[in-house]
């Protein structure tokens, strides 16, 4: 079997920067990716229609780190499309349904383990994303809502509920308002968000409120949160979510709520990071917060290697923040926005460190 140089778990815009830079750089490389297509995560959490932009960090300058992977404001079907192309120029060498199981350690490289499969590299970059979906956390059973939008035709004609209060949610919001207003659909699409405010990006907001404008039919619910999953007498699976709590006698509270089928639930509330993945790997982690909000970040040198040499981690699974290593040992919490442009330069910066050690 050959020893790569390098196999980069994750076939998304990271994962592909780094196959393109290694090519360039004259590195061997597989990229491994446990969904059938790439950008799997990208096609999975896009509405369908949604525009992709090319938002570029307030802290950088561009250009974009690839050109080929840089979106241009068109819909995500037309980036993947493009995406896609873009694979076939380069001769990308893509292994799809390969399931990451382990990373093992030996003399000289790595054994990297997938439910089928294992390959051996002298380094590995994690690439994957922050996929695994954060509990509802409910009393009773909501696993059948959804967590994506499959498609926007199934809502029409039913009052639809969107859990979340970021960039996700509100594509969603707009790509259901868009369609009901098109199917000329009357029934409302609910935002609701547990906290009173809601943050989206600029180029989010202005899609949100063009739609708006142009008359979609989408109501607000400020501090609203999913209590129970029940199935009601006609044997219907519903979410209550509690919209208002007034104070009554006696120190009682009188609770307000709206109950949707569960069918008609989205919740886009984020995903968890692939801290236990690093655990089992071995990886060191920090905890970084305030008091009572700590959470587990992985450590890296400004090269993006983990605490493991020869393992590198970058993108989406770094995201929202990570740890940095200085040369003299101390440790800063670095800032990292889950963005396309992140992601591809992070993939950049780590090949060009491989290359540079090799």
């Amino acid at each position: 079997m050959d020893i790569y140089d390098v196999v980069v778990i994750g076939a998304g815009p990271g994962g592909l920067a780094c196959a393109i830079k290694a090519k360039e750089l004259g590195l061997s490389y597989v990229i491994l990716e446990k969904g059938t297509s790439v950008f799997q995560g990208i096609i999975d959490s896009y509405p369908k229609g949604k525009k992709v932009y090319p938002t570029i960090p307030k802290a950088e300058t561009g250009p974009f780190p690839i050109e080929d992977l840089e979106p241009s404001h068109e819909p995500v079907e037309e980036y993947v499309a493009k995406i896609n192309a873009c694979v076939e120029q380069h001769r990308i060498a893509i292994q799809l349904g390969e399931d990451l199981q382990d990373i093992v350690k030996e003399e000289k490289d790595f054994r990297v383990v997938t439910g089928q499969n294992y390959y051996r590299a002298f380094n590995v970059i994690l690439a994957f994303g922050r996929n695994i979906p954060v509990d509802l956390g409910v009393y009773g059973d909501a696993k059948t809502v959804a967590r994506r939008l499959d498609n926007p035709e199934d809502h029409i004609g039913a009052s639809t509920l969107v859990l979340g209060g970021g960039n996700s949610a509100a594509d969603i919001v707009a790509a259901l308002s868009k369609a009901k207003r098109a199917a000329e659909d009357e029934t409302p699409v609910y935002w609701a968000h547990r906290r009173e405010q809601f943050k989206v990006d600029k180029d989010v907001a202005r899609d949100l409120g063009e739609e708006i404008l142009l008359g979609g039919n989408i109501r607000i619910l400020q501090g609203a949160i999913p209590v129970i999953g029940d199935v009601d007498k006609d044997g219907v699976d519903r979410l209550l979510i509690g919209v208002r709590s007034v104070d009554y006698d006696d120190g009682m509270k009188l609770h307000k709520g709206m109950s949707f089928p569960m069918k008609h639930v989205i919740a886009c509330i984020g995903t968890r990071g692939p801290a236990p993945v690093f655990a089992r790997l071995g990886l060191r982690q920090e905890m970084v917060g305030k008091a009572g909000k700590e959470t587990k970040r992985i450590v890296l040198t400004p090269g993006f290697q983990a605490s493991i040499e020869g393992i590198y981690a970058i993108g989406a699974a770094i995201s929202p923040a990570y740890v940095v290593i200085e040369e003299d040992g101390t440790l800063e919490r670095q800032k990292h926005v889950d963005l396309i442009f992140t992601a591809v330069s992070d993939g950049v910066q780590a090949i060009e460190e491989i290359a540079r050690r090799k």
